[in-house]
């Protein structure tokens, strides 16, 4: 049975686990951390200092207003800055295929022409003066760059076909094995296809000021061709974030700094539907740190544009009360960079369309205080950069509960969660470093050394701030 000590513990832990959780502190929130202060070129571990305790917000031009344009996309950056979001990427922004083109509007992922913009969205100079608005607000751009396919209609199809898989007959084809039946495959063991993909990466860069790329199916060009690129782009502008979507072992070895921690996020939807217990993570995590010779950053997500569209992320993954443990878990992991995707502070619990029309409706934004306290916490806790250091806290409960400790530099970082849909109690196997910790919901101190209760799909996080 428990004390009177953990009844009255309990029923503060019990509050502080709620979706509407208010901003961390009296801080300001415009207070840059220390890592963020550095110049441009300032580099952590040979990764931008920017990005360290930085997040990004997944763009979804087409959908997030009715015009579906740049311009009543800047009508949002003031609330996305009030909010914490630091770092901004645009899903392609360039011209759709028509020829083979997957419902009303076509996929975004079908590209006709690299180097200028969408018409749907607006014109290069609306995209300019959108970058440099976002720049002169502090947060950072990067755009969803598409090396792999083209859409049919692309004019290298018919100037540059041997920059193709090609069938029997000369003609380029769409990736075997995918129904990307609305783009054509190029093959990069062309030398001038390659040189051309980086000429017109570097005129993003160099034209329109955006701080790096997320790269679309970023396996399919190859080591050497990474290599080489980022080598290229990084000398050409020091201090720009290269993201693959990718998960493969030679991903840092060729200079991106970042990678998709799929295997880490399909193992949260497991947890959450009940399929593995809480232990689970620690096997996902060691998988990382066995997989990668180079110390790399991971983005660690609830959703984005693919798990939303074709797997119901987060409403259907992690819908309810689920979400909340494992967004603040995507907040807080080692070596994490946390996404936001268009539309989950809403919360839109549905799919967002791919190749129709689907505006998505910011009314209710009720996740918008419980995303800004943990995107406040990030940037002006150091114990939550992405390399500072973790210590996974077994518990008399580890099946449910999910407990570990940040720390760098004297700040530190206590988060415990219940991944289970029932209540639980536990007490500790390895104890906190601190008896007593500042709630960053509750916004006062508890003591945690005896253990606690906590509620299904409970949260807490704690901060120790020097």
């Amino acid at each position: 049975m428990r004390n009177a000590f953990l009844l009255l513990l309990a029923a503060v832990f019990l509050a502080s686990c709620n979706n509407t959780a208010t901003t961390i502190s009296s801080k300001d929130s415009s207070t840059t951390s220390t890592t963020s202060t550095a110049g441009p070129a300032a580099s952590i571990e040979g990764h931008p200092a920017w990005i360290m305790q930085g997040n990004i917000y997944e763009v979804n031009v087409r959908q997030y207003t009715p015009e579906g344009t740049f311009n009543a996309f800047s009508t949002h950056l003031q609330r996305l800055k009030d909010m914490g979001v630091q770092t901004l990427w645009f899903m392609p922004i360039n011209p759709i295929g028509k020829e083979g083109r997957k419902g009303a509007l076509g996929s975004y992922y079908a590209i006709s022409d690299y180097r200028t913009v969408n018409p749907e969205f607006g014109t290069m100079q609306d995209w300019k003066d959108l970058v440099n608005k976002i720049h002169s607000m502090g947060m950072k751009v990067i755009i969803d760059w598409v090396p792999n396919h083209t859409s049919p209609d692309h004019p290298w199809v018919k100037t540059h076909p041997e920059f193709y898989i090609r069938d029997s007959g000369g003609t380029p084809v769409h990736q075997p094995g995918t129904d990307w039946t609305d783009t054509r495959k190029l093959d990069f063991k062309n030398a001038q296809l390659a040189d051309s993909t980086i000429a017109v990466m570097k005129f993003w860069l160099t034209e329109t000021g955006i701080d790096g790329y997320r790269c679309d199916h970023a396996q399919g060009q190859g080591k050497d061709f990474w290599t080489r690129a980022n080598g290229e782009l990084k000398a050409l502008k020091p201090g720009i974030l290269m993201l693959a979507e990718a998960e493969d072992k030679w991903v840092y070895d060729t200079g991106f700094d970042m990678s998709y921690a799929w295997n880490f996020f399909h193992t949260t939807v497991d947890v959450a539907a009940g399929k593995k217990p809480a232990t689970a993570l620690d096997s996902a995590l060691h998988w990382i740190d066995t997989t990668y010779r180079s110390p790399g950053l991971f983005l660690h997500f609830t959703s984005n544009h693919d798990e939303n569209s074709w797997n119901k992320a987060d409403y259907g993954t992690m819908p309810g009360a689920k979400h909340a443990p494992f967004a603040v878990l995507t907040q807080t992991i080692k070596g994490s960079v946390p996404l936001i995707y268009s539309g989950q502070e809403e919360p839109v619990l549905d799919s967002v369309s791919f190749f129709y029309k689907d505006t998505i409706s910011f009314t209710k934004l009720a996740r918008a205080n419980f995303y800004k306290t943990l995107l406040n916490l990030r940037k002006n806790n150091p114990a939550l950069a992405a390399n500072a250091s973790f210590k996974k806290l077994r518990t008399s409960n580890d099946a449910a509960i999910y407990a570990f400790e940040r720390e760098n530099g004297g700040n530190k970082i206590l988060v415990v969660l219940n991944l289970s849909k029932t209540p639980q109690e536990f007490t500790w196997k390895d104890q906190p470093s601190e008896q007593s910790w500042n709630n960053i919901f509750l916004m006062n101190k508890e003591p945690v050394d005896k253990g606690f209760a906590i509620e299904p799909w409970g949260y807490v996080v704690y901060e120790i701030k020097k």
